[in-house]
């Protein structure tokens, strides 16, 4: 399929890659049919996904399974009265039911909206409310239910809930018995290029989360992800460690691995266990992997020898920086090196270590082809080799790469993020001489945790709500395990005194108000917050102290 979709798929250097590699776009381009249905006429036998969970179960789905499945979802979500251009909402985790609706959705022409289990009642009720989410089609898991139960009275477009794995919710549907139940043919929907496909919920990192929107081109730019950085091999399994209500499951789960012909391999599991991962790597041999760094620390405290990798031949990672220290163990263990990549739920991978040159353990590596990425300073002029400045895409007003957000969505309408032909990062780097990025930090303080982006505003609103808390200042505190770790510094409100007790209880709070996630792991209680002059909150000086 690649030579269809890639006037060119080998190169030769780096450099041949950055100046030759060009995307053949389809005109009216939709996943599901020009890549699910194309494998599945072309081999009815070819794997497409090996589904597995932590207590036994597994099932493996050909793409002529996938074909099919997805064309009687299109017919169950066309019941429910979903048409082209409505909103859904997945909470589906890492369920099988995840792939098949999804290029269900696709084939239909209707907005996807992914969404993590996690998230509490408020998270859902102001995703559904801003989206204007007309379906939810959610995991058999009783938190889950429970939290779309409280949201929907404060959500008057949500209509129709569906759970999956047989789930028998009173007032929901049965999603599998409703997929087996439909009609298999499914006529080709009018989409075409320019419609969207995807909207992505961001962190909220200076505001509440907004809706980043991606066209059907998005799937072709993942190709970049999949070939290059992943280095994904048709006939193979992959394997990408993520909750499907992030960017990165789109990432590493799907788009650009099927183009690839690569198989999937799907792990749900509820809570992360080192011990069962390093199982499943063995005995489904996956060749390509790609987890947090976090991850791969858990498998090396669990003792991951080299012959548990025995069937992988490249590694990579994203989501936080990786320390070089966790680097030359792994490689130590295992023979095997850790490509690092970087990007955001806005873009396919921006930088990364590709197959040209070797990996700089700590560094994201070098732009991504077909991207036009500098470093620039505050007057917006490129910065010299060593110098730390924001990180951009130019040039956009000339070409802008599928895969890179369309804008973002707001109240039916797409808004531009760069009229001027650059994108803002918000992402602090600095560059090389040999021209290998390096990544500094977050304008907007974003935190990195075990892989999840968690931005401050959302947890600080939740604070402010509880009785105790006067004031507050959420940051990442350095962790040997996670990376970092949320950090609450709290002015108490008068009448209240700290204690353990106290620290508990606003953790539990947190924890029901916002996704568990996010809760505060550490807990400071000050006389006052470090402000600037202008009165603003320096978390910087909060994040300086914790270093020192």
């Amino acid at each position: 399929m690649l030579p269809g979709i890639l006037k060119k798929t080998r190169f030769s250097s780096y450099e041949d890659l950055r100046a030759n590699y060009t995307i053949n776009v389809p005109e009216n381009f939709n996943f599901a049919n020009d890549v699910v249905d194309k494998w599945a006429n072309w081999d009815e036998d070819k794997l497409a996904l090996i589904w597995r969970n932590e207590v036994g179960e597994r099932r493996e789905f050909t793409f002529a399974d996938i074909s099919k499945l997805s064309k009687k979802a299109a017919n169950f979500l066309v019941k429910c009265g979903i048409k082209k251009g409505d909103k859904c909402m997945f909470m589906l985790g890492r369920r099988w039911e995840y792939w098949v609706c999804a290029v269900a959705m696709h084939r239909l022409g209707a907005i996807l909206i992914p969404t993590s289990i996690q998230m509490t009642t408020k998270d859902i009720a102001y995703r559904v409310n801003s989206a204007g989410v007309k379906l939810m089609l959610c995991a058999d898991d009783d938190y889950a239910v429970e939290q779309i139960r409280g949201a929907m009275p404060q959500c008057p477009t949500l209509k129709t809930v569906a759970v999956a794995a047989g789930g028998k919710r009173e007032g929901f549907l049965d999603l599998d018995a409703e997929i087996d139940a439909a009609s298999d043919v499914f006529e080709r929907a009018d989409t075409t290029n320019d419609d969207i496909m995807l909207l992505y919920f961001t962190s909220g990192t200076t505001g509440m989360p907004k809706m980043v929107a991606h066209s059907y081109t998005y799937p072709l730019g993942q190709v970049t992800t999949a070939k290059f950085w992943h280095q994904c091999q048709d006939g193979e399994l992959h394997y990408t460690a993520s909750d499907s209500g992030w960017a990165k499951f789109g990432w590493g789960c799907l788009y650009g691995q099927w183009i690839c012909g690569s198989a999937i391999l799907g792990y749900e599991f509820n809570h992360f266990n080192a011990k069962q991962m390093i199982q499943v790597i063995r005995e489904e041999r996956p060749k390509t992997f790609c987890v947090p760094p976090t991850i791969y620390r858990f498998l090396m405290k669990e003792g991951v020898t080299k012959q548990d990798f025995e069937s992988v031949a490249h590694c990579s990672t994203a989501g936080e920086p990786l320390s070089p220290e966790i680097h030359k163990e792994f490689t130590a263990i295992t023979g095997l090196e850790i490509c690092e990549g970087y990007g955001q739920t806005e873009s396919t991978v921006l930088c990364g270590t590709f197959d040209f040159f070797k990996p700089q353990p700590g560094s994201m590596g070098k732009p991504a082809p077909l991207y036009d990425i500098a470093v620039i300073d505050a007057n917006g002029e490129p910065c010299p080799i060593g110098q730390e400045g924001e990180l951009v895409i130019r040039n956009l007003d000339k070409f802008c790469p599928p895969g890179l957000l369309r804008g973002y969505y707001d109240e039916g309408n797409i808004i531009s993020c760069y009229p001027d032909g650059t994108y803002h990062t918000g992402d602090m780097a600095w560059v090389d001489e040999k021209g290998y990025f390096w990544f500094v930090g977050r304008n907007d303080d974003m935190i990195k945790c075990s892989g999840y982006r968690i931005g401050p505003f959302e947890i600080e609103s939740v604070l402010l709500t509880h009785p105790a808390v006067l004031e507050c200042a959420i940051t990442g505190a350095p962790d040997p395990i996670r990376g970092q770790v949320v950090k609450a510094t709290i002015v108490l409100a008068k009448g209240y005194e700290e204690s353990p007790e106290l620290t508990k209880e606003i953790q539990n709070y947190v924890k029901k108000m916002t996704a568990p996630y996010k809760y505060p792991r550490v807990v400071e209680y000050v006389k006052a917050l470090p402000k600037t002059t202008s009165g603003k909150i320096s978390r910087v000086r909060i994040r300086t102290g914790d270093k020192a």
